[in-house]
């Protein structure tokens, strides 16, 4: 099957209405209909600031880098975008086209 890869790049403590972002876009993913979405830890990264963020053994209050993603179709991905455009959240994503399936078929 065809579909859209779409991935966000949030701020590991990074909040919205008092939720950690990535909890907050998988949870509203799931509202939203979408079958299922990962939010991974990264064990270092930087951003537009340049600034970078990386685990070590004396700072235990780090604030990683979380990628979120979700295989959707293309509806659901103008459907989800949209809902964070209401919402006002300032994101960084990209969106990739990608074939996707199930085994066994």
């Amino acid at each position: 099957m065809q579909g859209i890869f779409l991935k966000f790049y949030v701020s590991e403590y990074r909040e919205h209405d008092g939720i950690l972002l990535y909890e907050w876009l998988l949870e509203h993913a799931k509202k939203s209909g979408i079958h299922g979405g990962t939010a991974t830890r990264a064990i270092a990264g930087f951003g537009r600031r340049g600034t970078l963020h990386e685990e070590t053994f004396l700072e235990l209050a780090s604030d990683l880098p979380v990628e979120v993603g979700f295989v959707l179709n293309e509806e659901e991905a103008a459907r989800f975008l949209n809902l964070l455009q209401v919402e006002k959240l300032d994101l960084f994503y990209v969106e990739f086209p990608v074939e996707y399936g199930w085994l066994p078929e």
